[in-house]
């Protein structure tokens, strides 16, 4: 966001001159209402699902729809108004209760189950109020945010501030953002009051030593910092840090962890749980980087991203991106990009029946292990600037078609879709 409003204040610095040699004219930030209507699907496949300790199908996906709305409220502010939904079908969340179920009555962490929890669905509402100074050399913003999904709530509020200086060659912005969220917990079938099932086989009695989560809230408190730079015709960088703390129920309610200590318990080829994911009530994370762009020549733009993480669990990792738009015709622009990303494990990462039961901390969800992922993209835009074609009073300005496969090293393969329009009223 701070990068696109830095980009749309250049673009008005002649306006801003005039306007203020002149004193009669102020150029508005926002000159007509604009409607950006997003859309995604996304799907993967995996076998390490954290829902059946690190093993069974990962099978997901999901649709996402969201409408964002920029409303010029006068000459300076902006209101934009950011909702969405998205609902997914996960076959790995079937398996919170893999009882309830499936194609052909078999009980296993590769088969889906049937049930209500292979579904779900998220809204959420995003309201942001802008304000940019007379000389449009100063913006400050304010944002609230809500969701709801089945399982979680989350509310959150936020606000930051951008400077521009040095003939707004350089812009500094500052910002933070809180989320006070809370979990509904579901736990895994087997591990709720008074479960009981014939089936059951195993050495013993089943008989998990488990405890329900006392507190279920989450809260997530942000601070981010970033710096532009015009460094000469053809050259912009700019370096950003990201300080985040979160503290409370960080453990996933409904993902299962098997112990080698323990007695292994099952129903068909489904492995009961030991417990659940148990981990530390509190990270902190650190994010650092920048990004570098060369305007190699009126066709072709070269755009590069590093960025740094660590976190007190232990994972430290390196990203690093590149993508070079490429100017077919005055209104379409080609987007090929790939993305690289390597990451250590958390030290509270095990793989299934690898923890021991005297542990405290412990989880087998292989977004905490170490992997390295390739991300290769295509993406296509049309631009309009006179907005010829009209759909009701709005003219459309711009259409985003993007293509992303993504693998990781653990097997888990993924591919997403996105289309993107902008309309501007008149």
């Amino acid at each position: 966001m701070i990068h696109k409003l830095f980009i749309f204040c250049l673009l008005l610095v002649s306006c801003s001159a005039f306007s203020q040699a002149s004193g009669s004219y102020q150029k508005r930030v926002l000159e007509a209402a604009e409607v950006d209507l997003l859309f995604s699907y996304y799907e993967q496949e995996g076998q390490n699902a954290a829902v059946t300790g690190g093993e069974g199908t990962e099978e997901l996906t999901d649709v996402t729809s969201s409408i964002v709305v920029n409303i010029p409220m006068n000459e300076d502010d902006i209101l934009t108004v950011d909702v969405g939904l998205s609902a997914y079908t996960s076959a790995s969340s079937s398996n919170v209760n893999p009882l309830d179920g499936n194609a052909n009555n078999a009980v296993s962490p590769f088969i889906a189950s049937s049930g209500a929890s292979r579904k779900d669905q998220l809204a959420y509402f995003k309201p942001t109020y802008q304000h940019s100074s007379e000389d449009r050399n100063s913006i400050w913003n304010a944002n609230a945010y809500v969701s709801t999904e089945y399982d979680y709530f989350s509310i959150g509020f936020g606000g930051g501030y951008t400077r521009l200086f040095n003939e707004k060659n350089t812009e500094i912005s500052l910002s933070g953002q809180v989320f006070l969220d809370k979990w509904n917990s579901q736990y895994p079938i087997e591990l709720r009051g008074a479960f009981f099932d014939d089936r059951i086989v195993g050495t013993g009695t089943y008989a998990p030593n488990f405890v329900a989560f006392q507190d279920e809230k989450r809260n997530s408190y942000s601070l981010s910092f970033s710096f532009s730079q015009i460094l000469g015709k053809k050259l912009q960088g700019s370096l950003f840090m990201d300080i985040v703390s979160q503290n409370g129920l960080l453990s996933t309610p409904f993902q299962r962890v098997y112990f080698g200590d323990i007695n292994d318990f099952f129903i068909d080829d489904f492995q009961l749980a030991d417990n659940v994911e148990r981990l530390p009530d509190s990270r902190f994370k650190l994010p650092l980087g920048g990004r570098l762009n060369y305007y190699l020549n009126d066709v072709i733009v070269l755009r590069t991203y590093y960025r740094f993480y660590s976190d007190n669990w232990g994972i430290t990792s390196h990203t690093a991106s590149l993508e070079v738009p490429i100017k077919i015709t005055d209104k379409f622009t080609l987007y090929p990009n790939y993305r690289y990303y390597t990451q250590t494990a958390a030290d509270y990462f095990y793989a299934k029946e690898a923890a021991l039961s005297t542990f405290e901390f412990y989880t087998s969800d292989y977004d905490l292990s170490g992997y390295n992922a390739n991300q290769f993209g295509l993406g296509l835009r049309y631009k309009d600037i006179f907005t010829k074609a009209k759909v009701f009073s709005f003219g459309l300005k711009t259409i985003d078609l993007r293509f992303n496969q993504y693998d990781r090293s653990d097997g888990l393969n993924a591919f997403i879709v996105t289309v993107g329009t902008t309309f501007v009223g008149n």
